[in-house]
Formats: C-alpha cells, sequence, structure tokens
C-alpha cells in the first residue's frame, strides 16, 4: 500500500510550512498561523481529501475548525477527492449556523488541535484460506454483521487498555469492536497512516530520524535515519537487497549489503511493515547505505506478569462441529478429563476460533459435511459446550469458518449466535483480542495472516510444521497482518486495530491445525492444533493436521504442559 500516493499529495503545497513547524518557527499566512492550516491538511488528509490553498485558508480562519470541515466535506461530491473554496463557500450558503462558524476570525480558536478520533479497543481477525487452498468462484461462508454490544474497556492515561472484570475471577476482554468502514478511499488513507503513527512511535526512541523528503536534500556522505513503511523490497543482481522505505512525506531507496551481518533480517521484510534503518548516504546522495535495521519488536526487557496462585488455562481452537471428521470422541474425552481431580486447577478456557466447520469455506466442502445447516452447526457445538464444566471461564474469538465476515479485524458474533452459543456464559469478543486472567494478558488471534508470512518468507522462518516461526515474525512486527493486498483480507477501519500495540505475556492462535510452543523473548507462543482429522480437502492439499490437543499453562508460572485426547 502506497503511503505517498494516499497522503503525501494532500502536503505538497505545505511542505515549506512543516520544515518551519519542525525547527520551531512561527508563520503566518494570508492572516492564519501556520499551524492552524496544516492541521487542516492533516484533517482533510485524515478523511482522505486533498484541498486548494484558499480552501485551507478560510477552513483554518474558522473558530471551530472541525465543524467547518464537517460542513465543507458534506458538499463534495461522491466522485472528488479536493476539497476546493467554492466548496466551502457552498457550505456558507447552504448553512446558517455553518457559514457563521466558518467566517468567524478567532486565531485562538483555529490553532487548537483537533479532537483526535476516539480510540477503539485492539481488535479482531479472520481472513480467507490461502490462495492455494482455494478456487475463484467458490462461494463465502455465511457473513453477518456483528454484535450490537461491544465490549467497553475503559483506557488509562497512556492510552492503553484498563482491565475492569464482572468479578475478580471473570477475564477481561478487550478487542470487540464495531465495524466503522465504508471501503472508501479515506478508510485506507486512515488505517494506514494510523498504522505507521503507531508502529514509527515504537521506534522514534531508537533512532535520531528524518523525513524522506529532508534526506533527499542532505549533502551527499551524510549519517541518518529513516523511519518507514516497506513499499517495495527486492535482491539486486548481486545479492544485496534494496529497500525502499515511505513516510507521509515520500519514498527513499535503502540498500542493504549482502555481507552486513543482518543482512539476513532483510529476507524477513515484508511488504506494509514499518522498520527503522540507520545509515550513509551515497555520494550523489541518492540513496542511503544501511548500517542497521531495526523492528518494532518486543522488548528485550519484556516481563511477563503471573498469576498470584496456582491456576491453569487451557487454549484450544479449530473445533469443527459440523465436520464429518470432527473428533467428538476426543472432545468427550477433554472434557471428561476437566472434571477430573487432575484438572481441577483448570478454570480457564481459550478457543481461539473455528467453532464449526461454516458452509462454503472450501471447494466441494458441502460433501464433507455432517451437518450442513450453519445455525445447526452452531447449535451441536453449543451442546457439545455443555460437556466441560460449568464453572469453567469460557472466552471464544471467531475463525474464518465461522458465520462473521472474513475481512481482518472481524467483529464477534453477532447476537442470534451469541443467543445459540449460550452455554456456560462464555464471553464472546473480536478476532483478534486481548484476554487478561489473573493479572495474565493472552492475545488470541485465529491466524489466517500465518498463511501470508509462511507463503513469503523462507522456510526457516516461517513453516506450518513449526508455525511459532511465523507468530515470532508477527510479534517481531507488532502487527497481526503486516501485508496488505495478500491472502489475508483486510477491512479498513477508522484505525488499524490490528497492531499489537501492547506486549502479551501469552500469544495463542490456530488456523493451520498444527501444535507450535515455544517462548519469544518471554513472551509464551502456543498455536493449539485442531479436533478435526484429515478432510480429503486437507489431503488434496497435503496437508497433515495434528489433532485432539490441549495445551495447557500455568498462569502462575507460565509453564506449559501439552496433553492428547485422542
Amino acid at each position: 500500500m502506497c503511503l505517498n500516493v494516499l497522503i503525501t499529495l494532500f502536503y505538497r503545497d505545505y511542505i515549506h510550512w512543516s520544515f518551519a513547524t519542525f525547527f520551531g518557527a512561527s508563520i503566518v499566512v494570508a492572516g492564519v498561523p501556520l499551524e492552524a492550516s496544516i492541521r487542516v491538511v492533516r484533517t482533510l488528509a485524515e478523511r482522505g481529501y486533498n484541498a486548494d490553498r484558499e480552501a485551507v485558508t478560510l477552513l483554518a480562519s474558522s473558530s471551530d475548525t472541525l465543524t467547518a470541515i464537517d460542513a465543507a466535506v458534506e458538499v463534495v461530491p461522491d466522485d472528488a477527492v479536493v476539497v476546493t473554496a467554492d466548496h466551502v463557500r457552498k457550505a456558507l450558503e447552504t448553512s446558517t449556523h455553518d457559514r457563521d462558524k466558518l467566517t468567524q476570525d478567532d486565531p485562538s480558536e483555529s490553532s487548537s488541535p483537533p479532537k483526535s478520533a476516539g480510540q477503539e479497543n485492539p481488535s479482531i481477525s479472520t481472513g480467507n484460506q490461502p490462495t492455494k487452498f482455494t478456487e475463484a468462484g467458490v462461494n463465502a461462508p455465511v457473513e453477518t454483521k456483528g454484535s450490537s454490544t461491544p465490549v467497553q474497556t475503559p483506557r488509562g492515561e497512556d492510552g492503553g487498555t484498563v482491565a475492569r472484570s464482572r468479578s475478580p475471577d471473570t477475564p477481561a476482554v478487550s478487542g470487540d469492536i464495531q465495524s466503522t468502514g465504508t471501503g472508501e478511499y479515506r478508510d485506507f488513507v486512515a488505517v494506514f497512516r494510523d498504522r505507521y503513527e503507531k508502529l514509527a512511535g515504537k521506534l522514534r526512541g531508537r533512532v535520531n530520524h528524518r523525513p524522506t523528503n529532508a534526506v533527499a536534500s542532505m549533502p551527499g556522505g551524510s549519517d541518518t535515519a529513516i523511519i518507514g513503511m516497506v513499499s517495495d523490497i527486492r535482491s539486486t543482481a548481486n545479492g544485496h537487497w534494496l529497500i525502499e522505505l515511505e513516510d507521509t512525506n515520500g519514498r527513499f531507496p535503502c540498500l542493504v549489503m549482502k555481507d552486513r551481518e543482518f543482512a539476513e533480517d532483510a529476507r524477513t521484510l515484508l511488504c506494509d511493515e514499518v522498520i527503522a534503518v540507520e545509515g550513509t548516504l551515497s555520494d550523489d546522495a541518492g540513496i542511503l547505505f544501511v548500517d542497521a535495521l531495526y523492528f518494532p519488536d518486543v522488548p528485550r526487557t519484556h516481563s511477563p506478569q503471573r498469576a498470584d496462585r496456582d491456576v491453569e488455562a487451557a487454549l484450544i481452537s479449530d473445533v469443527h462441529v459440523g465436520s464429518e471428521e470432527f473428533l467428538e470422541d476426543a472432545w468427550e474425552n477433554f472434557a471428561t478429563w476437566l472434571h477430573t481431580a487432575e484438572a481441577e486447577s483448570v478454570e480457564y478456557l481459550l478457543i481461539a476460533g473455528d467453532m464449526v466447520e461454516g458452509i462454503g469455506v472450501y471447494p466441494n466442502q458441502d460433501e464433507e459435511l455432517e451437518i450442513v445447516d450453519i445455525y445447526d452447526q452452531y447449535e451441536a457445538f453449543n451442546e457439545h459446550l455443555k460437556a466441560v464444566p460449568g464453572d469453567l471461564e469460557i472466552v471464544m474469538i471467531p475463525g474464518n469458518h465461522d458465520a462473521v465476515r472474513l475481512a481482518e479485524p472481524q467483529p464477534a458474533f453477532d447476537e442470534e449466535l451469541r443467543d445459540i452459543m449460550s452455554a456456560h456464559d462464555a464471553q464472546i469478543s473480536a478476532n483478534p483480542s486481548t484476554v487478561t486472567i489473573e493479572g495474565v494478558s493472552v492475545l488470541m488471534y485465529h491466524g489466517v495472516s500465518l498463511d501470508e508470512v509462511i507463503a513469503a518468507l523462507p522456510e526457516k522462518y516461517a513453516s506450518y510444521d513449526e508455525p511459532h516461526l511465523a507468530m515470532q515474525q508477527l510479534l517481531r512486527k507488532r502487527h497481526i497482518a503486516p501485508q496488505y493486498g495478500g491472502m489475508t483480507r483486510i477491512a479498513p477501519e477508522a484505525e488499524d486495530h490490528l497492531v499489537i500495540e501492547e506486549v502479551p505475556d501469552i500469544f495463542h492462535t490456530g488456523h493451520v491445525h498444527k501444535l507450535g510452543v515455544d517462548t519469544y523473548r518471554n513472551v509464551l507462543t502456543v498455536n493449539s492444533s485442531c479436533w478435526q482429522a484429515q478432510t480429503d480437502f486437507q489431503k488434496s492439499v497435503n496437508l497433515n493436521p495434528d489433532v485432539g490437543y490441549a495445551p495447557i499453562v500455568n498462569l502462575q508460572t507460565l509453564d506449559l504442559t501439552v496433553r492428547q485426547f485422542v
């Protein structure tokens, strides 16, 4: 995705103003403070619009900038992306209230920062089957609109989520969202700008970076640094890596020489992830020779939280009720074990998606269904869920086989499906969601983007046999689905809910039907296998699943025990 195309055009007439502000100057243009004009340009850019200079001046001189912008945008034709002075004047004519607002000249008001959009909780995710597993023209699963009662999560002073439980032993869940994306141009601008700002914020303390247009004006041989989104990466004829980085001011090419000790890191890069580089400009200042490369990553000093008592959680996913290959006996063995004294300390059950097999997910799936009606599948899943102890605290998120939208982030199940899956009053949230249990944070993500990472990277960095390696790449990039436009469907929202803003103590995924367990920088990573035997379709794509496993994590020690119930 090209940030330059989407955003930089909005600044092309104002770049010199931005530099003046950056270096602490105070400028007034056409009687309007520079800061106010810049805020107007940025706010319009976030909404997907450019503007001519006179329109910016009119909007910046208003006493209520946001109201003025709202009024002007209302009169812009649907197929236009430039706000003109005529649009602003038309807004003046169509609303007396807005006219009064727009014609007042109060610099103290116009220079006040625009209100930022309300922060959503980090959210959900699903996606589609990998490209090699699907065929064009196959119907997608039934999609629903999501719940109308999202989890309300208060925020602390730093903007992070504040855990809130219904009772001391109830998991605090954050992540459920209401989808606001319309698929319009402005939505894509907003989500990629938000991604860049969030991830760049995690890198700014590590490098003394400069905007790309400032780097372009520096003399050859200068030392500098850039924080940018990877817009292109390719190997050269000599085996070096040419990386094009993009920020909100432009693009700049960077070269990683193959003999550098960090050259292997270039092999793990994906388009649209955000990184930082330090290096030296070539003699003609046309390229940056990279001396160091940084990822947002999990800090090496990360210290996970632990429960203050001996309590355990079972992490499972991919139950696939409704499939002919659903392992009902294995599930009953698991449920029976949960009633034993050996499992007395297991108080939590976290299910990371694909409760049912769904309908129309892959070619000829109808030939492998035991239950052909999607709602009957959920009724059957609910009956199986009743078999586990009633005092378990249960949290569930959807997956790509479930009856929700395929695009990530995925809102949680709608009210009708929530009513069906009522056993034990399970909490239902989005994909991804963060669950806080006994003080321990668990990032739950179904895992569709693992297909993308595994397909894009060399096997030693990501593979189906070792899914935890792909999970580590997501943690390193601090994003659930870094690459746009590939196998993983991503929905543009007001902000990027797929950024991993807070480092979890446990990262729990599923989707690939393989068992994978490891620790990355003190984060426990668990891909929890599945409860479905190999289907004919899986045979055709050479997928041999790990079945009937239930990883059990001790929340006091973060030690993991893997049990199999086949």
